[in-house]
């Protein structure tokens, strides 16, 4: 296998082991810097240049891309994929992850336990963001950091109007967080390749910090996880489209909460501290892919007019519940089932034999007219109106309004 490794610097700690971890297995590793690309747009030849000359081939790439350059790096690994070379992480999974905003929206659908989350924008905004959270002390991260930087604990909630105000004068988005005080100064970090996690640490603050960074000084030590912590992590990560990624999660008294996805996790401190190959683990992965990669299903059946894939739920008293899956009849109408969600299983290629429950999520492919005739409308959630008094400044923000739609434009 030829492996592109892409990252600025061939002699930080994570990519010299990515590199020996191949060489060791008999793979040839090319370290390249993610910044020396040129990118060729062509109808039907996707190309790239490296160093201003043409890109030889390769059979995979380990994108290693930092914080600073995702836009670019992650244009560069979109081109790969372009290019039909499988990339360990893909450029959506990146990108989802390098935001702390975007990845929380994500995983906020699913059954994963997260912290308690709010971002808003207007200053008059903030105290009952803090109150919905439940109140201070509270956590404070700007949507962009790295090893700990942006993120402040406020112990009172003055502190924490005053910090968000400062923040938000100076152009930053930050979120508003839930401060899981019995987690306190540590974290697990997972580290999860393909569906399984192959090491796992604790990190553990230094004194009185409550980040428990190890660049911030704090300490590791290897911990053997649970089932419902690997099974979160593994399950956080292919949420976000990675292959490869650090989990980052509280111990709450309600079970793992992540707190992030990282798609370039640190290499040095999970094998000091387990004494695992974790490098190793990734390129095993990696080799064993390249011969049988995972495809962007939406965009090859774009060709295929008329088919798609959809998920189809079974609510309460549907018809389809009781029967199996060859008697509902979906093969028939051109229907084919990928995999069956129930509750937080998912049961891929499912057996004929097995019989539908409610609630089911079904993820199928087929003709997308069949499939939108069997989605029931959406039920609205009913909400009962809250009767609040309102405040004099409030009653004097509605005095401000426009008197018409019109004025508004």
């Amino acid at each position: 296998m030829k492996l592109g490794i892409l990252s600025r610097s061939s002699l930080c700690y994570s990519t010299a082991r990515l590199k020996e971890a191949a060489d060791q297995r008999g793979h040839k590793a090319v370290v390249l810097d993610t910044l020396r690309f040129g990118i060729d747009l062509e109808a039907g030849e996707p190309d790239m240049f490296y160093r201003g000359k043409h890109l030889s081939h390769y059979d995979a790439v380990l994108p290693r891309v930092g914080a600073s350059i995702t836009y670019f790096g992650t244009a560069v690994v979109r081109q790969f994929e372009q290019m039909d070379v499988f990339c360990a992480n893909s450029a959506a999974g990146i990108s989802n992850s390098r935001d702390k905003l975007r990845s929380l929206q994500i995983l906020s659908k699913h059954q994963i336990g997260i912290p308690q989350t709010t971002f808003v924008r207007h200053s008059k905004d903030v105290l009952p963001a803090i109150e919905r959270v439940g109140g201070a002390p509270i956590i404070i991260k700007l949507l962009q950091g790295t090893q700990g930087v942006g993120v402040i604990l406020a112990d009172t909630v003055k502190i924490a109007e005053a910090i968000i105000e400062t923040l938000h004068s100076t152009s930053q988005n930050v979120l508003v967080q839930r401060f899981v005080a019995e987690s306190r100064g540590r974290d697990i970090r997972a580290i999860v390749v393909g569906d399984r996690v192959v090491a796992a640490m604790r990190r553990v603050a230094n004194g009185d910090e409550f980040r428990s960074n190890v660049h911030r000084g704090g300490s590791v030590e290897p911990v053997e996880l649970p089932d419902e912590f690997q099974s979160t992590a593994v399950r956080a990560a292919q949420i976000m489209g990675l292959r490869i990624a650090g989990v980052d999660m509280l111990e709450s008294r309600d079970g793992p909460q992540v707190m992030e996805v990282n798609s370039s996790p640190g290499l040095e401190g999970i094998e000091a501290a387990t004494g695992l190959d974790v490098a190793g683990a990734m390129i095993d992965y990696i080799a064993a892919q390249v011969d049988f990669p995972e495809i962007d299903i939406r965009q090859r059946l774009t060709v295929s007019q008329g088919y798609g894939v959809s998920e189809i739920s079974i609510p309460e008293g549907s018809e389809y519940i009781g029967r199996t899956i060859r008697d509902s009849a979906l093969r028939d109408r051109d229907i084919n089932v990928l995999t069956l969600n129930r509750g937080t299983t998912v049961i891929p290629n499912p057996r004929s034999d097995r019989e539908l429950e409610p609630n089911d999520r079904l993820l199928c492919f087929g003709k997308l007219e069949a499939m939108r005739d069997l989605i029931p409308p959406k039920a609205r959630k009913s909400r009962r109106p809250k009767v609040q008094k309102l405040t004099e400044s409030e009653v004097a923000d509605i005095s401000e309004l426009p008197a018409s739609r019109d004025a508004c434009t």
